[in-house]
């Protein structure tokens, strides 16, 4: 995004210039999958809350005739309700009625950007098919306001950290705005869908993918919140002049101060901080971590000492600015907000790594981090010798899980990720995972072997996790049938033998629910033969119907081919707190969809999570 020429000293302060080091590595979204995967086989805003996430068993999502209202999201609380109200293009065109064809002209002059190279609002987002993208057309034909209610009333993070990078691919692809919706209000939806799933980078590659003069009242507001959950005041500057024309909540009005600091205008930094709280803008806490980032301007002769006490929240202005500034935020503040927030705090460039470290687990959980990703802010950890007791034995394991002499050492050192329970933890089976692949298939216990073969699926290693189907007839135990049904599902194409038989023997040795997510999976795969699902389902209580409004509407989409809204629909099939409460009947759909509309990869990997996590 080129900004206009008038702003163009806001590069200058080191301050911004530190902040914005970050965006200049994040102009491409990481891929989160392993080179290979996925190749052919050999309307308003709710008021941000945390409210209970209900249950996928839930209200369904409802069917394209009728949008559904929307719902509260687990959000970081605003400084003011107003930044994430979402006016309608009628508040946008008063605004722009209110400006004289001169004013208009004026700023439109301010752009240097011929009309040639300006984007267009028709499609938006930085992935292309060619990138790993979905196709323009992936949501098809749909209606811009019913997405957009699907997207408002998606209580994320996902249960699912597959569903969540498929969702997060979707989100990025440059698709066709749809129908009925203005493109920078879709964008601002994908933008706040993708902050409360915890991507914060992503969110404002798709913020930064409109140009300044094109934003709506709600895309500012949702900018507001991008730019604070990436710890990046300084991205607010560009757009402050416009944002103030349309808006008149306090995080706005707060720019006119934090801007001209970070530009070495401390004189018009400090009148506007001093009238701010004059008029009593913003107070307490908040007042002050706005002093402070005034503070840290060129010539700037304030000190300001933050104190957490009597602060009974954390809102998106006290985490951007605290984290901004690397002010330590107290854990209880964390506890008032979902885990969103500390995948945020794991990619804040100003944190040091131990200062990230809670966050970089629950990154990896949800999909933010790959597992290339985690095991390299370990090694970061481990280089900047920043780590002692726990920390420091978990990266020694880690370094041997990957160069240890034997074998035997090495799957030694993966268990201290693993820990010692039938359910291994599962951001230890994500950060073994290369490492895992690169053992060749050897002799091993069953659980062991479980693990290995679970934990190259958490990064997409499929191929490799295949090669261990040849060593199934030499475990035993429970690990040799979860070995077995997570081949069963997870492999690129049928490497074992898959029967009822063998179905009802996992069943026997694993138990009710866990047979129940195999049958889904393996029926949505069409792994099994119809019959044999229909049978197996039946006789295990599982129901294939499409039952539900949301069951059809997935169905559906899957029929038409709409990727991308599969991988919505998919989401909101998704919800929920932990894998316990996700009925096997919507496993069953979100799989058979996934694998309808040719994403067998992301379908499969799915299904091997739910094995691994329930």
């Amino acid at each position: 995004m080129r900004w206009p020429r008038g702003n163009a000293k806001w590069a200058l302060g080191s301050f911004a210039l530190a902040l914005t080091l970050p965006v200049v590595a994040q102009q491409a979204p990481e891929s989160l999958l392993p080179p290979g995967f996925g190749d052919a086989p050999e309307t308003p805003a709710p008021r941000p809350s945390r409210p209970a996430t209900p249950a996928p068993g839930g209200t369904p999502a409802p069917t394209p005739a009728t949008p559904a209202a929307p719902a509260p999201v687990p959000m970081v609380q605003p400084l003011d309700p107003s930044l994430s109200a979402a006016p309608g293009d009628e508040a946008a065109n008063a605004a722009e009625d209110a400006l004289t064809p001169e004013e208009i002209a004026a700023e439109k002059a301010k752009y240097d950007l011929p009309d040639s190279a300006r984007r267009s609002l028709d499609r938006i987002g930085p992935l292309t098919p060619q990138t790993r993208g979905f196709e323009p057309d992936a949501f098809g034909n749909e209606q811009g306001q019913y997405l957009a209610a699907l997207m408002r009333s998606t209580h994320a993070p996902i249960v699912s950290r597959w569903a969540s990078i498929l969702l997060r691919r979707a989100l990025l692809s440059a698709t066709d705005t749809p129908r009925g919706i203005n493109g920078a209000d879709w964008a601002a939806e994908r933008a706040w869908l993708l902050l409360r799933m915890g991507e914060a980078d992503s969110a404002r590659l798709i913020v930064q993918s409109v140009d300044a003069d094109q934003f709506t009242p709600r895309l500012y507001a949702v900018a507001m919140e991008t730019y604070l959950a990436a710890a990046d005041p300084a991205g607010l500057c560009p757009l402050s002049a416009g944002a103030l024309r349309t808006s008149k909540a306090p995080g706005w009005d707060m720019t006119r101060a934090i801007c001209p600091a970070l530009s070495g205008d401390q004189g018009t930094a400090s009148g506007a901080l001093n009238q701010a709280q004059r008029r009593g803008v913003v107070r307490g806490i908040d007042y002050r971590l706005a002093e402070k980032v005034v503070g840290t301007g060129f010539n700037a002769r304030r000190s300001v000492n933050i104190e957490w006490d009597g602060v009974d929240r954390l809102t998106a202005w006290r985490f951007g600015l605290a984290t901004a500034l690397n002010v330590e935020i107290p854990d209880d503040l964390y506890a008032t907000v979902g885990p969103h927030v500390r995948a945020w705090e794991a990619r804040a460039p100003a944190l040091s790594p131990m200062r990230r470290r809670p966050g970089a687990d629950i990154a990896a959980r949800l999909g933010v981090f790959s597992s290339a990703a985690l095991v390299g802010f370990y090694s970061q950890l481990d280089s900047e010798g920043d780590s002692s007791g726990e920390v420091a034995d978990r990266i020694d394991a880690l370094r041997t899980a990957f160069a240890g002499n034997t074998v035997r050492d090495r799957i030694g050192a993966m268990r201290t990720w693993w820990g010692d329970g039938a359910r291994p933890d599962y951001v230890g089976l994500i950060a073994t995972a290369r490492a895992a692949a690169a053992l060749p298939v050897a002799q091993a216990d069953g659980q062991d072997a479980a693990n290995l073969v679970g934990s190259m699926l958490t990064a997409g290693y499929d191929r490799n996790a295949a090669r261990w189907a040849r060593a199934i007839g030499q475990l035993d135990g429970d690990g040799a049938s979860q070995v077995w049904a997570l081949l069963a599902v997870g492999a690129p194409s049928a490497v074992v033998d898959i029967s009822s038989s063998r179905v009802l023997s996992y069943i026997d040795v694993m138990g009710a629910d866990k047979g129940r997510a195999l049958i889904a999976a393996l029926a949505g795969l069409s792994r099994l033969s119809p019959q044999d699902a229909g049978s197996l389902a039946q006789d295990n209580g599982l129901s294939l119907a499409a039952g539900s409004r949301w069951a059809r509407a997935i169905g559906a989409a899957a029929q038409r081919g709409e990727k991308a809204t599969v991988a919505l629909l998919a989401a909101v099939g998704m919800q929920g707190q932990d894998w316990s409460g996700l009925p096997a009947t919507h496993l069953y759909h979100v799989v058979a969809a996934l694998h309808q509309v040719g994403l067998d990869p992301e379908a499969r990997m799915i299904a091997a999570e739910a094995l691994s996590r329930s």
